[in-house]
């Protein structure tokens, strides 16, 4: 999928860091920093 510029993000749930699903449509209105960390907080 390929997003440009100003499309809006497609809904998406991730597990929080208090063990609570959280989903993007959640936050809708509300400003929202979603940061990666490449193998970090993971066994691999």
């Amino acid at each position: 999928m390929n997003l440009k510029i100003g499309d809006q993000a497609p809904d998406f749930t991730l597990r929080s860091h208090l063990d609570k699903d959280v989903s993007l449509s959640d936050l809708r209105g509300a400003t929202a920093v979603l940061a990666f960390f490449p193998l970090a907080w993971t066994p691999v």
